[in-house]
């Protein structure tokens, strides 16, 4: 997580996971956008770590509440982390279910020249959005490859034409602590 009142990493795990399997996603819980050099440190040395113990990772996900009015403002952020970024490492996000129906199509563009994929939640909390289907329908006009965050036991009905999307590329399922 990347917070605090002097925004800083916060590891939330209390080991470096060793999968071998798959590949892995280092997902950053972002609470601010005002990231210091220590934070992007800290995020280099974290993916140092993950590799040296044999992961195969394929990138970081950040996890962030951007509204749809600030996606210009979260685009140049991105831009500027991707710089910093080595290249080996894809830049992924989360997105807020409502960019597909009303985000800025500007906006969503200068998204799309930054990042690798974008994972469109469709919930919020523990609790399915109501409506969703509404806005999933709205998907053909988001311009990145996405795929689908769906809530451990939560309801979905996949849209017609979901899989004939060229940019959709699956689900991720985000597992709920019991």
């Amino acid at each position: 997580m990347v917070g605090g009142d002097a925004p800083r990493l916060i590891a939330q795990r209390p080991a470096v996971p060793r999968v071998h399997h798959a590949e892995l996603w280092m997902v950053l819980r972002v609470e601010t956008l005002a990231w210091t050099p220590q934070i992007d440190a800290q995020l280099l040395a974290a993916l140092e770590r993950w590799k040296r113990a044999g992961n195969r990772i394929a990138g970081v996900q950040i996890d962030f509440d951007a509204r749809t009015r600030h996606l210009g403002r979260y685009a140049s952020f991105l831009k500027a982390l991707r710089a910093r970024l080595p290249m080996q490492y894809k830049l992924g996000i989360t997105g807020l279910l409502d960019w597909s129906a009303n985000g800025d199509p500007e906006g969503l563009a200068r998204l799309a020249d930054v990042v690798d994929e974008v994972v469109v939640q469709i919930y919020q909390g523990r609790h399915v959005i109501p409506g969703y289907q509404g806005y999933v329908a709205k998907l053909g006009r988001l311009p990145i490859p996405f795929r689908i965050g769906l809530l451990q036991g939560g309801e979905w009905t996949p849209p017609p034409g979901l899989n004939a999307n060229p940019r959709f590329q699956g689900y991720v399922v985000f597992l709920l602590n019991p």
